[in-house]
């Protein structure tokens, strides 16, 4: 589960889709070119999140997973909401940049997190949660023991390089992934 307390209102879910980019010999993964100051803590400590912004209109997160040194990082790109579904839904009905807002009531609970941007908005994670560690009482990855389904895995979608690694996870038939994989790549 991904639990965000932002100002005493709770939001979580199960985590039911994820994307690893592991180190500078990824071209996909933000350390292929080196230590920069943005991606900084894809070099840090396993256990922190990595949230940068994308095409400067979302807030995504990650998992930093690797030891010091070592970048590497998991995409959270979807959950099952949990908690908090009612602000997941106002957060979500907001107007925003390059974005429409849809009707709250619209928005069925398996879309208020589907994608990495959609996620990110629902649980109001913004980059003043970049590098906090994510055993605080702030923003926190926790085990509730839940059953969730079957994974599988296929390979990363959304970017341009580093297609053919079989590297994102997901629930199989969970309504709430992102999108389906490519024919074949599974």
């Amino acid at each position: 589960m991904l639990v965000h307390n932002r100002r005493g209102v709770v939001t979580s879910g199960a985590i039911i889709e994820v994307e690893a980019y592991i180190g500078e010999s990824d071209p996909a993964c933000h350390a292929a070119p080196g230590p920069t100051r943005r991606n900084e803590p894809l070099y840090g400590p396993p256990g922190h999140a990595y949230v940068y912004l994308n095409y400067g209109i979302h807030s995504l997160m990650n998992v930093v997973t690797e030891s010091d040194g070592c970048p590497a990082a998991v995409l959270i790109r979807a959950l099952d909401p949990l908690d908090g579904v009612d602000a997941m839904r106002r957060r979500r009905g907001r107007t925003m940049k390059g974005r429409r807002a849809r009707v709250s009531h619209e928005l069925a609970s398996q879309e208020l997190c589907r994608g990495p941007g959609n996620l990110t908005m629902a649980m109001a994670i913004t980059l003043a949660e970049n590098r906090l560690d994510l055993v605080g009482g702030r923003l926190f990855v926790e085990d509730r023991e839940r059953p969730i389904g079957e994974i599988v895995w296929s390979t990363r979608i959304g970017i341009k390089v580093g297609t053919e690694r079989l590297w994102r996870a997901y629930v199989a038939g969970h309504r709430g992934v992102s999108s389906l994989p490519r024919a074949g790549s599974v």
